[in-house]
């Protein structure tokens, strides 16, 4: 059984890197540190929100797998369109960012917190992610665990389960952990980078969205037979980002990986004791009554 946890595990982690939904780790990179208005919490911050992803994309793949797959061949040719769809959305909401104004809070609740804070809306953003990399990533999952599954093999399905999700959470929560220690580092040494880091994180939301529709319009266009597109500039280029990213999440394997987990958490916990809190700016004031207004609300 040693043999096919391992093989789901490193099919998770290769999964949170596949081609088709690569380009949305950054973009999720960009809303965990948008969200952020202060420089405590980072860990939870980061964990949770690793938490919700994973839990979002698992969900999608266990649903589409064991329920959906009849439907995949209806299914299958219109994600393309989704992709399309999240990644304008995501250009609209880089370009909300760079313009120096905040994401909303989700519309249901008007005391919900805010989207890029929520952990439901991290795990709806961790379900669009599943549903843009299904294309890519659906045929290991189906293969090493869904099979199992519909064998009758129960406890095994949900060992490989767990294994999967395991591996795509792993390299979700040492990313978004990184990042988040990176970012609340650079406000602490350089306060003006509180009212830059925004503007950087819609940045790069607008680049990843653009990436994202563009990959979507790529598919459709094979989908309609238009060979040029084998040959699309801004698709090779980024396919070489990907393998060299999958070739380095494969090499450094689970157990690197769980290291450098457990050497962020070090450095989180070592740097929070020794580091004093700094005195409130007037920037930090403003962000503090305007999450109390729409707290209030």
């Amino acid at each position: 059984m040693t043999g096919p946890l391992l093989l789901a595990l490193t099919a998770g982690m290769l999964g949170a890197v596949n081609p088709c939904g690569f380009a949305l780790l950054p973009a999720y990179l960009s809303l965990l540190v948008a969200g952020a208005s202060d420089t405590r919490g980072a860990v939870g911050r980061a964990l949770t929100a690793a938490a919700g992803l994973t839990l979002g994309y698992v969900v999608v793949f266990g649903a589409f797998g064991l329920a959906l797959a009849p439907l995949a061949g209806w299914l299958r040719p219109r994600l393309p369109w989704l992709t399309v769809a999240l990644g304008v959305l995501l250009v609209v909401a880089g370009c909300w960012l760079l313009a120096g104004r905040r994401l909303p809070a989700p519309g249901w609740s008007a005391r919900a917190p805010r989207l890029t804070r929520s952990w439901p809306s991290m795990a709806l953003f961790g379900a669009v992610y599943a549903l843009a990399s299904l294309g890519c990533a659906i045929a290991p999952f189906l293969a090493i665990v869904v099979t199992s599954l519909q064998a009758g093999s129960t406890g095994r399905g949900l060992a490989l389960f767990g294994a999967y999700a395991l591996g795509m959470g792993l390299v979700v929560a040492v990313a978004a952990l990184g990042v988040a220690l990176l970012r609340d580092g650079l406000v602490a040494r350089l306060r003006v980078a509180g009212a830059l880091v925004p503007r950087l994180s819609g940045l790069v939301l607008l680049l990843a969205g653009g990436y994202v529709a563009w990959y979507g319009w790529y598919e459709l266009r094979l989908a309609a037979g238009r060979r040029e597109a084998l040959h699309d500039p801004v698709i090779q280029a980024a396919s070489q980002v990907q393998q060299t990213l999958a070739n380095a999440v494969d090499s450094l394997g689970p157990a690197l990986l769980l290291a450098a987990l457990a050497a962020l958490l070090l450095a989180a916990a070592l740097t929070r004791h020794s580091r004093p809190p700094l005195p409130l700016t007037p920037v930090d004031h403003e962000v503090i009554a305007t999450t109390r207004r729409g707290e209030g609300q």
